[in-house]
């Protein structure tokens, strides 16, 4: 019988295996158990999931805005539509969370664009940030200025196909994010949060995927 397993031809072979598996099993049952949950207690974790995930969320609001007045798939546009729907209010949420944290809202792509900071355009904007040493662009599936750019020159037949790539790959930092939340973040309601993420953003994928 083939095997993918190597012959043990020695006791000395067999040893070693068994010291292997061993300290391997050692090095599982040593890991950190996750945080006791928690209605009203939050740690460093839960602060870092609302203070990144509120910039990353706005980002993607934006390029929801870049789909206004798109001759688009329905489809697509519905996709676009529960998008908004969804962070919108999860930005709310956090914002919220951090003020009674006593912790530092952070400030967005949207609302520089709202106070006119850099041009009406979001590249401009994101290229303005990015040559203040804003750190935006380092999170997990953030775009750059060159990449909202792009997406804003497009035309409605290139665009869709952009858009579909550049949202992808947004929700999967999003999932990154959350999923590192739901393994270290103790504030319930934060790692609920963060576990609809996965749930709605994974679902989402699957749909731009298939429209892709």
């Amino acid at each position: 019988m083939r095997t993918l397993l190597p012959a043990l031809s020695t006791p000395l072979a067999l040893t070693a295996l068994v010291a292997g598996l061993a300290t391997a099993c050692g090095a599982e049952e040593s890991a950190p158990a996750a945080p006791e949950l928690s209605d009203t207690e939050h740690n460093d974790a839960d602060v870092a999931f609302a203070t990144e995930m509120i910039p990353h969320h706005a980002q993607a609001l934006t390029l929801v805005d870049l789909t206004a007045g798109r001759d688009l798939d329905p489809a697509l546009t519905a996709i676009a539509d529960d998008i908004r729907a969804e962070q919108s209010p999860e930005v709310q949420t956090m914002a919220g969370w951090l003020t009674s944290w006593d912790e530092e809202v952070p400030e967005t792509l949207r609302d520089h664009s709202n106070a006119g900071h850099g041009g009406d355009r979001p590249s401009d904007v994101m290229a303005d940030l990015e040559a203040e040493g804003d750190t935006m662009t380092g999170m997990p599936g953030m775009l750059s200025s060159s990449q909202l750019a792009t997406l804003e020159d497009a035309s409605d037949d290139e665009f869709a196909g952009l858009w579909v790539e550049a949202m992808i790959g947004h929700h999967e930092g999003a999932i990154d994010m959350a999923t590192t939340e739901t393994e270290e973040g103790r504030y319930r309601p934060a790692v609920d949060l963060a576990e609809d993420i996965v749930d709605a953003q994974t679902a989402e994928i699957a749909e731009l995927e298939r429209l892709g």
